[in-house]
């Protein structure tokens, strides 16, 4: 028998089949009443068609290393919309059957599986969705960067079915405790947070680095706050949207700001950032959009190291 921390994390537990196979499968019409008893696990799916509806799926049981979660608060990501809306992210994530939204999530524990000592009922946890598969021959699960492994579970993530459901089932070792200062909202946070955290990592961003940050989005505004609190300094930060902006200058009031205009070349918007910066060429630049004539414009503008 495996270890408990083990046997939570085998694939063919989170098989997509399990539920859509299942008899208490059923895709609601926009007509149907939504239990008020929380008695059904309703979720909210999309398919190839690109629909977007909410179901009715089985409440998931417990088993050895798992642990049963009422999800309480889930965030809705840009890729979420991009599974709704395209269909697909990139040639290897497609929507190939009716799929589960969310990956950012919150909830508290309902009940535990065989061997799982750390939780208990009433346990208020946030969620990581991407799980390894932590085997010692995983070069990526070794050393740590186990966002990479080739065989990760990421729910949300096609075939696998996601977080913005009332009750999932999850590995008790892939779950962190939230203390009773946080809500269940900020808990949900933790995610897009850890991807913030784990660029300024990345980029090795020290006390007194200028540091530039394309996009003022959720992902680029919990950056910025990371970065302010890493001691980066000076900090511009770019978009678009004038609200974005102006929303980035309230929560961080030293930041300095560039509007991007969408018909100015990556040299020319270089150009403006770089006066922003009174010409200090930044150390880090963190990229927070993930359209290449920001990544151009941010490659443009720092320092070659």
């Amino acid at each position: 028998m495996l270890p408990a921390e083990l046997a939570g994390i085998q694939p063919a537990l989170y098989d997509p089949e399990i539920v859509l196979k299942s008899p208490e499968f059923k895709i609601l019409s926009p007509n149907d009443k939504i239990p008020a008893d929380k008695s059904k696990n309703i979720a909210c799916f999309t398919n190839p068609g690109h629909d977007l509806h909410l179901v009715e799926k089985p409440i998931p049981k417990p088993g050895q290393g798992q642990v049963l979660v009422h999800v309480r608060a889930c965030g809705i990501c840009g890729s979420d919309v991009h599974f709704w809306k395209h269909g697909r992210i990139g040639e290897t994530m497609v929507v190939c059957a009716e799929n589960g939204l969310g990956h950012e999530a919150a909830g508290e524990v309902l009940e535990v599986g065989e061997g799982v000592t750390e939780w208990k009922k009433g346990d208020r946890v946030a969620i990581e969705a991407g799980v390894p598969c932590s085997k010692p021959s995983c070069e990526f699960c070794r050393i740590g960067r186990y966002n990479a492994c080739p065989e990760v579970i990421f729910f949300s993530t096609p075939p696998y079915h996601g977080l913005l459901t009332r009750y999932h089932v999850h590995p008790a070792a892939w779950l962190h405790r939230l203390p009773d200062s946080l809500s269940y909202e900020e808990g949900a946070l933790c995610e897009p947070l850890a991807v913030a955290l784990a660029g300024i990592e990345r980029a090795e961003l020290r006390l007194g680095d200028p540091t530039l940050i394309c996009g003022a989005g959720p992902i680029g505004i919990v950056s910025l706050l990371s970065a302010r609190a890493a001691g980066a300094e000076p900090i511009v930060i770019t978009d678009l949207d004038a609200s974005r902006l102006a929303f980035a200058k309230k929560v961080v009031p030293g930041v300095t700001t560039v509007q991007v205009d969408r018909n100015d070349s990556a040299k020319e918007t270089a150009k403006k950032i770089r006066a922003a910066f009174s010409n200090i060429v930044p150390r880090v630049a963190l990229e927070c959009t993930g359209v290449e004539s920001s990544v151009h414009t941010a490659i443009y503008v720092s320092m070659f190291l």
